[in-house]
């Protein structure tokens, strides 16, 4: 099931992008940025208020701060994307992601950072990886 909404989650992240991407094309891509950021912080705050989370829980928690900074994450990603939209394809977009992220997980992953499990980095994973390059460079070829 998880995996399903894995490959869920990437399906929308392509219509995400697209919409963002004219979104941006119609504002600067700041103020799309802006307006994206605070449509999802009006619906995740309806979304709590159905649940009745609390809306703050940091104030109950001593975390450290840089578990909070996927909203940092969050914004960069929509600003690069948006950066990229019109001036390279879906296609590539998509698959320079991908790379970026496989890559990013295999540094996190061989270090155990961010509380996973470590995973050493080996043979098997180069093979992965070239794989994956080698696919994105048949998209950007084709």
């Amino acid at each position: 099931m998880y995996y399903l909404l894995s490959i869920l989650a990437g399906s929308i992240i392509a219509v995400m992008i697209a919409v963002n991407g004219v979104l941006s094309l119609h504002y600067s891509v700041y103020l799309a940025t802006v307006i994206i950021h605070i449509v999802g912080l009006a619906i995740i705050t309806l979304i709590l208020i159905h649940h009745r989370e609390n809306p703050m829980p940091w104030k109950n928690k001593q975390l450290p701060l840089f578990l909070y900074s996927g909203g940092l994450v969050g914004v960069a990603t929509t600003i690069f994307n948006n950066l990229a939209y019109g001036r390279i394809s879906m296609s590539a977009i998509l698959a320079a992601v991908l790379l970026g992220q496989s890559v990013a997980s295999m540094i996190i992953d061989h270090f155990g950072w961010l509380d996973m499990p470590h995973q050493p980095f080996n043979k098997k994973k180069v093979i992965g990886l070239s794989f994956i390059i080698l696919g994105i460079l048949l998209i950007l070829i084709i």
